[in-house]
């Protein structure tokens, strides 16, 4: 006997198979094995176990399964919207607008309630004010400066970034995750006594 699928998890499914397509957007940051580029879908798995393996640096307030929810969602709009490399001023212009239409048409796929569940973690995530989005945010600066830092300077050194750059980028981590704050700032340091990165324009 055939089972027809209620209306609702027909639009989970349909949801499901379209997100498979994060796994074909790929990002600036390159593997730790400098190998290639990261798809997104690679990236939200990396810093969502990162949540779980770093959760004891987490500040008081911080729901570590809200963080692992938004951190596995959080770049789901770049299907629609591309990835956006941080340091592009002219892309991160358009950036907004286009990711906020991505997430109207990729979370409409859903039933309302989950969409609307799913809509919301992505806008606390994007918004960075609640202590677990700050936490999440810090942890997503976090990862790419690990993979920079393991391909001696892999991306940093593609598109001539700067010590003042990176360190403008990876600020959200003093006030999301101050307890790291110390290791990622020596971390830095370190970069740029090793070659990796630049501490001038060249």
């Amino acid at each position: 006997m055939s089972i027809t699928p209620s209306n609702r998890l027909t639009k989970q499914i349909q949801f499901i198979i379209e997100i498979d397509k994060l796994k074909q957007i790929l990002r600036q940051t390159l593997l730790t094995d400098g190998s290639r580029q990261e798809n997104s879908a690679e990236h939200s798995w990396h810093i969502a176990v990162m949540a779980i393996a770093l959760a004891e640096y987490a500040p008081d307030g911080v729901d570590i399964f809200r963080v692992i929810k938004m951190l596995l969602i959080h770049d789901l709009v770049e299907i629609d919207a591309g990835d956006t490399f941080c340091y592009d001023v002219e892309g991160n212009c358009s950036k907004t607008d286009r990711e906020t239409e991505a997430a109207e048409r990729l979370f409409g796929l859903l039933p309302a309630d989950l969409g609307n569940e799913l809509r919301f973690l992505w806008e606390e995530f994007e918004a960075s004010e609640t202590p677990t989005a700050k936490f999440a945010a810090a942890l997503d600066r976090i990862q790419p400066l690990l993979h920079n830092q393991q391909t001696q300077g892999g991306t940093w050194r593609i598109h001539g970034v700067t010590r003042d750059r990176v360190m403008k980028r990876i600020a959200p981590v003093e006030v999301g995750a101050p307890e790291l704050w110390a290791f990622i700032q020596k971390l830095v340091e370190d970069c740029v006594a090793a070659g990796y990165l630049s501490s001038c324009a060249k």
